[in-house]
């Protein structure tokens, strides 16, 4: 994620958005990725948290002038984690493609297939990524954030990997307004020019479908959040990695909050965004909420020091909330990309000793290979 070459295009602060157009894969940008995590309620009283995502890693800004369907631009990386709340287990998967027939790449409006990636070895089919109308085709939305109204479209979520025993199906129906975040979804990185993306989110999709882990499945329901970012340029030199926070609270509020850190562990660049109950959204500048943590959480495994619940305070809103982990230990540590370890789970947020929502917390840039290659 640090500046990219010129020839790949920079985040557009100007960018006509529209829908379903903007919901597949952009040519020429470096990075792009579809972000889904979520809290599910198994029939049996299970409590689950997960995370799928699929990651665009650009190489060359166009694919290579050759004459074979296997000239690649880049790599398809996937991600999927899937956290047992009450077993006190995290599992995570992943895979990592070159963007190439037979193994992995990315469809084109109007569908249905967003991204797909060959399934990890020893597991059968692939691991995909759709979006369906709801009746009909999908209708197109122009601007903003793509109207007033849910749009009328179902993710359809795959992925498996039975050597590390865990799998998902899930459908998951926009319940809000797509939100553009930041003014018209572009999104500062750094208070230098170039750094951004054009980024919006679902903040709060209906979700249905089975878990798996250690081949025994759970039917579920609960609830999601999508994030979606498109760029070539995003973090600064200076800049080492994140702490990500999407929440919903039960008042029917949501927020999206973002810090990013240098190396020293001082924050050079933070925002956030609060979404009322009817879907508008209202930008969290720098001083409108702090947030501040208070234990620590160290992975024996990588070493890295995560911060491990927080106080989170937004006085404008009349919120002040403690985000605890719903598991500590929700590391994802990759085997693909050597050394690459972020945390990941779901939290539990709480208010005068109540439960007052739920939601997910990413942290990135902690330990020596804390940074994902984007």
């Amino acid at each position: 994620m640090r500046g990219a070459p010129a020839t790949f295009l920079p985040a557009d602060p100007a960018h006509a958005w529209s829908f379903p157009r903007d919901h597949f894969a952009r040519p020429g940008y470096r990075n792009e990725w579809w972000y889904f995590t979520g809290t599910l309620a198994g029939t049996a009283g299970q409590r689950f948290g997960f995370q799928l995502t699929f990651f665009k890693v650009g190489i060359l800004p166009a694919r290579p002038a050759l004459d074979s369907a296997w000239a690649a631009p880049g790599a398809v990386m996937a991600h999927l984690a899937v956290t047992d709340v009450g077993g006190r287990r995290h599992r995570f998967a992943e895979v990592v493609w070159r963007e190439a027939p037979l193994l992995a790449g990315f469809g084109a409006a109007p569908g249905p297939r967003v991204a797909w990636a060959q399934s990890p070895p020893g597991s059968p089919g692939r691991w995909t990524l759709d979006v369906a109308p709801v009746g009909g085709a999908i209708p197109a939305r122009t601007g903003g954030a793509g109207g007033a109204a849910p749009e009328p479209i179902t993710w359809r979520l795959a992925a498996r990997d039975d050597a590390v025993g865990v799998a998902l199906r899930l459908e998951l129906t926009p319940a809000r307004p797509t939100v553009l975040q930041g003014p018209n979804g572009y999104s500062r990185k750094a208070a230098a020019d170039g750094f951004a993306s054009e980024y919006y989110s679902q903040t709060r999709l209906a979700a249905t479908g089975v878990v798996e882990l250690d081949g025994v499945a759970a039917e579920v329901r609960g609830e999601a959040w999508m994030d979606r970012e498109v760029g070539s340029s995003q973090l600064a030199p200076s800049q080492v990695g994140w702490d990500w926070f999407a929440l919903r609270l039960a008042d029917g509020r949501d927020l999206m909050l973002y810090l990013l850190r240098r190396a020293d562990g001082a924050v050079d660049w933070r925002n956030g965004t609060l979404v009322a109950r009817d879907g508008t959204s209202t930008a969290l500048p720098p001083e409108a909420w702090s947030i501040r943590p208070t234990g620590r959480w160290r992975s024996a495994a990588s070493g890295a020091d995560y911060p491990s619940g927080w106080r989170l305070e937004v006085p404008s809103a009349g919120l002040s909330l403690q985000l605890e982990p719903a598991l500590a230990a929700a590391e994802n540590r990759s085997r693909l990309v050597e050394g690459l370890s972020y945390w990941e789970g779901p939290v539990i947020v709480s208010a005068g000793g109540e439960v007052v929502g739920e939601g997910y917390a990413e942290l990135t840039g902690y330990g020596a290979g804390g940074r994902l290659p984007l």
